[in-house]
């Protein structure tokens, strides 16, 4: 393979591996050499790459976020209706890949390093404003904006709330449970509020799931 080819590869194994070591520490609290050691790099070649550590955890976060958008939006091309697409979403924010120990032990690192770092917690930011507005689209097309709104940062939260609570190991909530729960939540609220003129309320109603 020609030696330029070779730095989207080395670049993506260690974010990989960046992945796997924090998801083994549960912590930000790695060294570049701790990473490098896990691609089978040197150290200095990881720092060639990304300069320092915190730059190699920026690019990680990136990384995350970048798939999670990729997910979200080959999972809303596929939907046909706007209650279709709420359920896409709530899905793809309970894919198994987002369900990986290192996954959820990395963004619960991310989370608390947020305290810290502006950068990190700007991508953060990034994230949950993604996850409502991707919420918002379809729920105001169902219903008046004040209730949409009320419902998208209800909805959210649940979500970032039962993903954090992957990280309870004596009590998990499986992947199919998370996405039940949310549903339910946003099926009684939808169930109760009042739709935009319209709209049928058969377009409420969560779509059968697939077999």
């Amino acid at each position: 393979m020609p030696k330029v080819g070779m730095e989207p590869v080395r670049r993506k194994a260690l974010v990989d591996a960046a992945l796997r070591v924090i998801g083994d520490h549960g912590s930000l609290a790695v060294t570049m050499s701790d990473i490098a050691r896990q691609a089978g790099v040197s150290p200095a070649l990881a720092h060639h790459y990304f300069g320092s550590k915190e730059q190699l955890l920026i690019e990680t976060i990136r990384s995350l976020l970048r798939q999670l958008r990729n997910d979200t939006v080959t999972a809303l091309a596929a939907a046909r209706t706007p209650r279709a697409r709420l359920s896409a979403v709530i899905r793809v924010s309970f894919h198994a890949d987002q369900f990986a120990p290192e996954t959820i032990a990395a963004w619960l690192a991310f989370y608390a390093e947020a305290q810290r770092s502006e950068e990190t917690r700007r991508f953060l930011v990034i994230y949950a404003r993604r996850l409502r507005s991707n919420l918002l689209a379809d729920l105001k097309v169902l219903l008046p904006a004040d209730a949409a709104e009320r419902i998208a940062e209800g909805a959210a939260a649940m979500i970032d709330g039962l993903y954090i609570r992957q990280s309870l190991k004596s009590a998990p909530i499986g992947i199919e449970a998370s996405i039940a729960l949310t549903e339910d939540y946003l099926n009684a609220l939808l169930a109760t509020a009042s739709p935009l003129p319209g709209a049928r309320r058969d377009d409420h109603i969560e779509p059968p799931k697939d077999k």
